[in-house]
Formats: structure tokens, C-alpha cells, sequence
């Protein structure tokens, strides 16, 4: 996701208005000749703005194994522009990608054959690192490199920053220094010169336009089922909108191919490879996962990183980027009949595709003894245990969503058992997660002062015992399902985050259902809890996760810190350091109970955040009463 704009998201997100009555949700639906669907919804509340998008139904369940990943390859390579935008010279720009593609076809060729081989041999350790490059692979890669730093307007940097260094060392308080500062200075603007008549590339010319139009939080994302592009526009600014996102559906040319991929990897460095447990909690979806195309990771395996081609990416473009597979969201101060004419005229140019999707047909297997992984990390010890249940509309999800709240919160069970209670864990969470072709449910939970793994397991097990054996009380469902009742009215508030379930629910199976579920959660009985905690939380369906500290390592500054994405970091930072200085208790409750009433319409990406400062909070609560 690029993430520039997600501390004004976040802010939004803390600054909900309370909830009103409650609300249906009902869109104009426009359909195209070319297959491609609009949901319209007119809301003239917030006056002179409008939320944006459009969804793809493609995720990382519609990739195989050798393009894992590629789905949010595409996120970054719709933001590079058309012909028409992020150049200043179409024809030469659409020369400088054919001739990178070919030397980027020949590097995979060589390293797929004599680099792989070498491998399997175990001659070298890593076929994709350039330390281990024959010398035509090195030259090769010199070649691509030279051709894209002459795309960027990077051509002769190295050249620059020795002449620049020079520069400021130069006497020029003797004549031959004056001349010689006078000769740098002239060599540098010949070589940022020859940069820009090199260069065919405008950097950022979508951001320029947009923000230009007063457009604000231009995003996008991609998760296991969907990838959704948004942003909030003038009302006025609607058609520049229309022609903008029509000109990269019908005309991407995926700028900076090649190049890009350094970005992805140095994303899944940070948002995985530098973070305390990121690369087991993938390890862990693996194995979880055991034959679903769940079983890796959005952001892709690095050898497929490496291997993408330009061929595969088209194919997979002209599958899944093609009009009858993408649905337009617009809410907001905008009049239904214009909008419409609009729509018709811009997006109508877009060719359908030649075939539809290809459905996913490879299920999750049924799995028939636990498995557990163990593993040493420099994190506090930690355990997560993760069953088998069920996807986005199937008749027990319902139950299994309001099973979590009866356990989460500071009110519900595990924070009551396990945090105050026995105070074996500092935080405790559940949650149901129903994607398009599968769920599971999931504790997580971190051990307090002394307190190891196995004890809250045992906690968990204890309390999923309750569940099991005992009716959950008449007045303690009640208080979850008006919880609920609130949360899904106080969602429907804000034109963004309206989009944003909408574009949600229609990716998993159904815009309509943001109006059903809420009286499908009602209608959940207690009964219906005790049943599903007997029919998906067997041993033999559970999977676990135990992370201890790994022997001889300090304890992490924050551990938790460093799993955010990191340019979320900053942001989170700064806030859990002005918690750090609270000294009101009261205060610290009363905002820790706005930011769980808020949890439930915050967007997917946003949830890591919240649930850090959420923890940050809980911490510096226990900390003021005498706790830990």
C-alpha cells in the first residue's frame, strides 16, 4: 500500500462522529455495455466532496505459485501513469521499456537456468544475488541499470555527487580557486543537463494532478480478495476523476517496471524481514494454510519478486484489470444523473475482457491432527492459536464474529480472565476472519512479567471450555449485540469509510450484505455460540504458533513498533510517546474506550495501529494502578 497519506486516514479514522440512527444503504447501480459496475450513493451531508474508487476483484488467492505477489506489484504500477501521464516524451519512454524488457528477459532466462543450477549444486548460496553474477550476467544488469537511471533522469548521479563533493571544497578566495569552482559548476549543470534530456519520466504526476484539484488521500490497496484504489475530490472535480482512473485502466503502461521491484523488496524488508516475528507469522500462514492459494503472503516470495516478466504481467492485466471484472464506488455530495453521464463517457472506452476470470477452485483441505511451530525471536513470548472456520457469508461466521466480541474488549472475557485476572497475559484478542473462500479464528496473546506460553494456552483453553459447555448469559449477549448495533450504524456515517465496506463486501461476495448483517448478528442466539465453539475448535483442527525469547537476547526496545509498516512508524511513534507521559488513569480509559468503540470501521490496513496504540494504552493504564 503506499502509505503517505495514512496518517490523515488515521486521523479521520479518531475523529468519527457519534452514531446516529441507523440507516440502509442504498446505491444506484450502473452497469456498462463493457461489464463494468458503478455504486452510487448521493449523500449530500458532507457538502462539496466526494469518496472515490474502484475495485478490482484480484487478490493474492487469484495468483500461482512463480507471480506470488503480483497483485500488489500492480498497486504500485498504477500510480505510474499513462502515455498521457508521468511522461514528457511518450514515444521514447515506450522505447527506453521495450529495450529494458529485453535485457530483463535475457538476465531471468540465464539466472532460471545456469544461476539456478549453480544453486541446486550448492555452488553459490543465492541465484538472484549479484555477487554470485557471471560476468555476461553482470553486464547485462549494468546495461539495465544504465537504461533506467537514463529513464529517471539518474544518468551520471555518481558523477555529480563527486563533482558536487569537490565543489564545496573549493578555495574561493584565491583566483585559480575561483576558476576552479567556476569549471565544477559548469561541469555539474551540463550533467543535470544531459539528465533531463535523458529523462522521459515525470515523477508523481498523479499525486500532482490530484492534490493540484485539491484531491486528498489518494491510496490504494491490496489484500488476499480485492484490490481497491480510492480518494476524496472536490464535487467539481468528478469528471477530472473519471477521466484520470479511466486513462490508467485503459492505458497503464507500468512505468518502471523493472525498477519497482527494488521498492517491493525493500517494503517486505521492512513490513516482514526487520520485524521480530515477520517471516515466522508467514511461515505460520503456510502451514496453516495447507492447499488454499491463502498460503502466501500478499506481498509475494522473493524469488517470485525477482522473476516477474512483462509478458506474465500483461496476461495477468488482461485477466483480472478488464471492466467486467471491476466495480466503481462514488459517495458523496454529487447529483446521480450527471454522475451517470460522466461514467458513461469516460469509462465506457474501456474493451472488455476477452475471457472472464478463472474461478479458484483449490480448497482448503480438512486438517486431521495439530500442528504447532516454535520459535525463538527477540520479541516478549507470545502465542497465537488459529482454527479452521468459515468464509464471508456462510451462515455460522455470523455467530463465530459475535463469539470474538464475547471475549474481546475490556469488558469481555479474556481481558477480564487473563489481563486482570490471573494477569498472565498483557494483552489478549480473538477475532473471526471470513475471507472469499475460507476463515478461521484466531487468539493471540503476550505473556506478562514471568508468565510462558503454555499458561496461556492453558487460559485459553479454560475459557474456550466455557464457550463449549456453558449458555453465554442473556444480559452479556445483549450488551455485545448493541455494541454491534452501534458499530454498524457508526460506520455508514462517513463517506470514506462507506466506500470502503461497500468496496469490501462487494469484493467477498455482496455490497447488499453492510445492510443484512447487522440483523444477522441480532439473530444470533446463545445457543448458536455454544454450537460453532463445538463444531470448529477441536484439537485436531487447531494450529499453533509459540514465540519464546530467544536465549541471550536483550528484550526488544518495541518489538511491536517494529512490526508496523515503516511508514506507519513515525506516526505510531509519536503517539505512544505522548501516552508514555499520561499521568490522568481516568483520561487514558476513557480514550482507550473511544478507540475500541471506533475498532470496527477502521480499514483493514489501519487495524495494526490501532491495535498498537490500544496495547500502548492498556500498558500505561496498568502501569499507573501498580501493574507491571
Amino acid at each position: 500500500m503506499r502509505l503517505a497519506p495514512i496518517a490523515t486516514v488515521f486521523a479521520a479514522v479518531l475523529s468519527l462522529a457519534p452514531t446516529v440512527q441507523a440507516q440502509q444503504v442504498e446505491p444506484e447501480i450502473l452497469s456498462l455495455p463493457n461489464g463494468m459496475k458503478f455504486l452510487l450513493v448521493p449523500r449530500h451531508d458532507q457538502p462539496n466532496t466526494i469518496a472515490a474508487g474502484w475495485l478490482a476483484k484480484v487478490g493474492s488467492v487469484n495468483e500461482r505459485p512463480g507471480i506470488t505477489g503480483i497483485s500488489h506489484f500492480f498497486e504500485h504500477m498504477m500510480f505510474k501513469g499513462t502515455d498521457t501521464i508521468g511522461t514528457r516524451d511518450a514515444k521514447r519512454d515506450a522505447d527506453y521499456r521495450a529495450r529494458q524488457k529485453q535485457l530483463r528477459d535475457k538476465i531471468n532466462e540465464l539466472t532460471w537456468a545456469s544461476q539456478y543450477d549453480r544453486y541446486f549444486k550448492g555452488d553459490i548460496a543465492d541465484a538472484w544475488d549479484p555477487k554470485n553474477d557471471t560476468p555476461e550476467l553482470a553486464k547485462l544488469r549494468a546495461e539495465l541499470k544504465a537504461l533506467m537511471d537514463e529513464q529517471q533522469g539518474k544518468a551520471g548521479d555518481d558523477e555529480i555527487k563527486k563533482l558536487e563533493a569537490e565543489l564545496a571544497k573549493a578555495d574561493a578566495a584565491t583566483e585559480a580557486g575561483k576558476q576552479r569552482k567556476a569549471d565544477l559548476e559548469k561541469q555539474v549543470a551540463n550533467l543535470k543537463a544531459q539528465q533531463k534530456a535523458l529523462s522521459t519520466i515525470v515523477k508523481d504526476e498523479f499525486d500532482q494532478i490530484y492534490t493540484a484539484a485539491g484531491g486528498t488521500g489518494m491510496n490504494a490497496f491490496t489484500s488476499y480478495d480485492l484490490t481497491f484504489y480510492f480518494i476524496n475530490v472536490p464535487s467539481n472535480k468528478f469528471e477530472l476523476w473519471a477521466w484520470m482512473e479511466s486513462d490508467r485502466l485503459d492505458g497503464s503502461v507500468f512505468r518502471e517496471f523493472f525498477s519497482e521491484r527494488d521498492v517491493v523488496h525493500e517494503e517486505r524488508r521492512l513490513r516482514t524481514e526487520s520485524t521480530p516475528t515477520g517471516t515466522f507469522q508467514e511461515q505460520f500462514e503456510s502451514m496453516f494454510w495447507m492447499s488454499s492459494p491463502y498460503s502466501w503472503p500478499v506481498i509475494g516470495w522473493t524469488s517470485d519478486l525477482n522473476s516477474y516478466t512483462m509478458d506474465e504481467a500483461m496476461k495477468y492485466w488482461n485477466t483480472y484489470y478488464r471492466p467486467n471484472n471491476l466495480v466503481g464506488i462514488v459517495v458523496g455530495d454529487f447529483d446521480p444523473k450527471e454522475a451517470k453521464q460522466t461514467i458513461l463517457k469516460y469509462f465506457s472506452r474501456l474493451e472488455p475482457g476477452k475471457a472472464p476470470p478463472p474461478p479458484v477452485v483449490t480448497l482448503e483441505q480438512e486438517q486431521k491432527a495439530e500442528m504447532r511451530m516454535y520459535a525463538e525471536a527477540d520479541t516478549q513470548p507470545q502465542v497465537e492459536i488459529r482454527y479452521h472456520t468459515v468464509p464471508f457469508q456462510h451462515k455460522d461466521s455470523y455467530a463465530l464474529d459475535v463469539m470474538s466480541s464475547v471475549l474481546n474488549g475490556r469488558t469481555g472475557r479474556l481481558y477480564k480472565e487473563m489481563v486482570e485476572g490471573s494477569q498472565v497475559a498483557s494483552s489478549a484478542s480473538a477475532r473471526q476472519d471470513s475471507r472469499k473462500y475460507g476463515g478461521a479464528f484466531s487468539f493471540d496473546a503476550e505473556t506478562k512479567g514471568s508468565a510462558t506460553p503454555a499458561q496461556l494456552e492453558e487460559a485459553w483453553y479454560a475459557e474456550l471450555k466455557k464457550l463449549q459447555t456453558e449458555t453465554v448469559g442473556e444480559q452479556e449477549l445483549q450488551k455485545v449485540k448493541n455494541q454491534a448495533m452501534a458499530d454498524s450504524y457508526r460506520r455508514l456515517q462517513n463517506n470514506f469509510f462507506l466506500m470502503i465496506q461497500l468496496a469490501y463486501a462487494e469484493a467477498l461476495g455482496d455490497w447488499s450484505e453492510i445492510n443484512k448483517e447487522s440483523a444477522k448478528i441480532q439473530a444470533v442466539t446463545a445457543e448458536d455460540i455454544k454450537r460453532v465453539a463445538n463444531t470448529y475448535f477441536g484439537k485436531n483442527n487447531r494450529s499453533v504458533a509459540v514465540y519464546t525469547r530467544k536465549e541471550g537476547a536483550a528484550p526488544a526496545a518495541d518489538a511491536d513498533l517494529a512490526a508496523l509498516p515503516g511508514p506507519m512508524q513515525g506516526m505510531a511513534r509519536q503517539a505512544a510517546q505522548k501516552i508514555a507521559q499520561e499521568t490522568d488513569g481516568a483520561k487514558l480509559k476513557e480514550g482507550l474506550a473511544q478507540l475500541e468503540a471506533q475498532a470496527a470501521q477502521v480499514p483493514p490496513q489501519m487495524a495494526p495501529v490501532m491495535d498498537y496504540l490500544k496495547k500502548k494504552m492498556q500498558e500505561r493504564i496498568g502501569q499507573l494502578e501498580g501493574g507491571k
